[in-house]
């Protein structure tokens, strides 16, 4: 059997920043784009035969993997948003052709915005630190989980969350989501990112009915 890393969400922390005059900007908003993810893997004790080449491409691929997650999941709750998402293969065409796509953080958000012909663009950074044994937490997954079918499985890592929307106009940063959390081996990529989002939607501030945490 694989696993894979999920969020467990168990032990997390959540901060949201919104600019002062935010409503007004996304009310002018129709179409937004979202930019391949910055993804940075990192040990707290590195594996034997680490290979940082390797783990650098394995970042690249795990930015696009969550880009392409997180907009599969807006696609699919459109009708519950006020604006429309541009397509991720199109978002990183154009990114290319502009000689960008590799220099997202040298060039300013309103530019970038002007590129892609969208109102607004959401930006993310994931940073997952290792912090245990996979296949040791997938030992005792193994032997725990037919026992106690609810149990997540024991952490291995930490991971933070960081979500920007800038306005395409002025470049401002117009709302900031963050969310620390502990991972577990639960569970497919897909699944972590579906739970990541379901705790972003909640407080996405295009949902056309609020539903903010209590």
């Amino acid at each position: 059997m694989l696993f894979f890393t999920l969020s467990g969400f168990g032990q997390s922390e959540k901060q949201i920043f919104e600019s002062p005059n935010m409503k007004a900007i996304i009310a002018t908003h129709k179409t937004i784009a979202i930019l391949p993810i910055k993804v940075t893997i990192s040990y707290k004790r590195l594996p034997k035969g680490f290979d940082a080449d390797g783990n650098r491409i394995e970042e690249l691929k795990q930015g696009i993997n969550i880009q392409e997650g997180m907009y599969t999941y807006l696609l699919r709750k459109a009708t519950s948003y006020t604006v429309t998402c541009q397509d991720v293969q199109t978002t990183n065409i154009l990114l290319k052709k502009a000689g960008i796509f590799d220099k997202l953080d040298e060039t300013l958000k309103d530019s970038i915005c002007k590129i892609l012909k969208v109102d607004a663009i959401i930006g993310a950074s994931y940073a997952y630190e290792k912090t245990a044994s996979e296949a040791g937490a997938i030992a005792k997954s193994l032997l725990i989980k037919p026992i106690l079918p609810t149990f997540r499985g024991p952490n291995i890592a930490s991971g933070l969350l960081i979500m920007n929307i800038n306005d395409g106009t002025t470049g401002e940063l117009i709302w900031r989501f963050t969310k620390e959390k502990n991972e577990s081996v639960i569970s497919s990529a897909n699944a972590m990112v579906e739970h990541m989002m379901r705790k972003v939607a909640r407080n996405f501030p295009y949902v056309a009915f609020a539903l903010q945490d209590k």
